[in-house]
């Protein structure tokens, strides 16, 4: 066999074709097998392995010290976990549904945001909260909100969410190796579609946690979003280019810190910028990028920073969620409205 086929052959075997869950999952079976400290703890994660299957086999694998099942209590999990990381334990907690993650809500904000600030960084909180979130899935309240910038808003909390398979199976593995506490949101209607996962990649090939990126260029018109929302993105992108409209799409994947780097390199070249979300757009993810770029890039602007979000009311019966969260449609009227000015 030649070196270059060989060098192919060992190519393909580090690649792997998964959906963004079981990327997720084995993002945690690497982390658990490299650092016996990791653990995890959730409802319902142990043998049935989750709402979504997320954790399934690892309790098998790893045993239920390592794979814990706990009550129906977030506060409890996550005042646990915060003890846990005090004593030198890396623990990942699963908040099985975005709307269940209200009752931790006081030790996350009050507590573990706070933890390495009180005792002025001598003490680390390597803490992971693992929250499905967003819509599309035709549940019910409290199933399909994107309560992030909640997250965002308070100092102390890094907040990431993966748009793809890839980023999901490294950025978990990143996740878990920060010293400080990571919301870790994943979009729960882009569990299922398959991409191609790097699981050989060298670690200084992976962007690292809280890079945003370019995930398809163009000339026109600058569009942002995270998770799921970036698969609507490209979808308005081909659809305008049938039109002759040229998109720049950008994959936020981290929401707090947001890397402005690429966004406003992007909007140098392109002079207008649309910012999507599925949550509510009052004091959002999306005002904060829209308030940035036009405190640092006001003169490169032909057209005000517009925005694309579900609307300023709870998320609403399934039957209706898709008038609720915002479409490829959407999204095209607002380029169309910047391309306008």
């Amino acid at each position: 066999m030649s070196t270059t086929t060989m060098n192919q052959t060992a190519a393909a075997q580090s690649t792997a074709t998964l959906p963004l869950g079981k990327a997720i999952t084995a993002g945690l079976r690497a982390a658990m097998t490299a650092n016996d400290k990791v653990l995890m703890m959730g409802e319902d994660i142990g043998p049935l392995g989750g709402v979504f299957r997320v954790t399934e086999g690892l309790h098998a694998e790893f045993g239920d010290k390592r794979v814990l099942d706990t009550p129906l209590a977030e506060s409890g999990i996550i005042g646990t976990a915060i003890g846990l990381a005090m004593r030198g334990y890396r623990p990942v907690c699963e908040i099985q549904f975005d709307g269940f993650i209200f009752p931790g809500f006081d030790q996350i904000t009050t507590q573990l945001a706070r933890m390495r600030n009180r005792h002025e960084g001598r003490l680390s909180m390597p803490v992971v909260i693992r929250v499905p979130y967003g819509g599309h899935i035709g549940s019910i309240e409290h199933h399909q909100e994107s309560p992030e910038a909640y997250f965002a808003h308070t100092p102390g909390l890094r907040v990431v969410s993966p748009s793809n398979p890839n980023d999901a199976y490294w950025m978990i593995q990143q996740a878990i190796e920060s010293d400080d506490p990571v919301l870790f949101f994943e979009p729960k209607s882009r569990y299922w579609p398959k991409g191609v996962v790097e699981l050989g990649a060298a670690p200084e090939q992976v962007l690292p946690l809280h890079a945003s990126r370019v995930v398809r260029q163009g000339t026109d018109v600058t569009v942002v979003g995270h998770g799921a929302m970036v698969s609507v993105l490209l979808e308005a992108a081909e659809l305008a280019a049938e039109e002759g409209t040229s998109i720049e799409v950008i994959d936020l994947r981290s929401i707090s810190p947001i890397d402005y780097g690429p966004i406003l390199e992007s909007v140098a070249k392109t002079t207008r910028l649309v910012v999507a979300q599925e949550a509510s757009g009052f004091v959002s993810v999306g005002s904060e990028i829209a308030a940035t770029v036009m405190e640092r890039a006001f003169y490169l602007l032909e057209a005000p920073v517009l925005r694309v979000s579900g609307f300023d009311t709870p998320f609403p019966p399934a039957a209706v969620e898709t008038h609720f969260l915002p479409s490829a449609d959407r999204v095209l009227d607002a380029v169309d409205r910047a391309l306008a000015y």
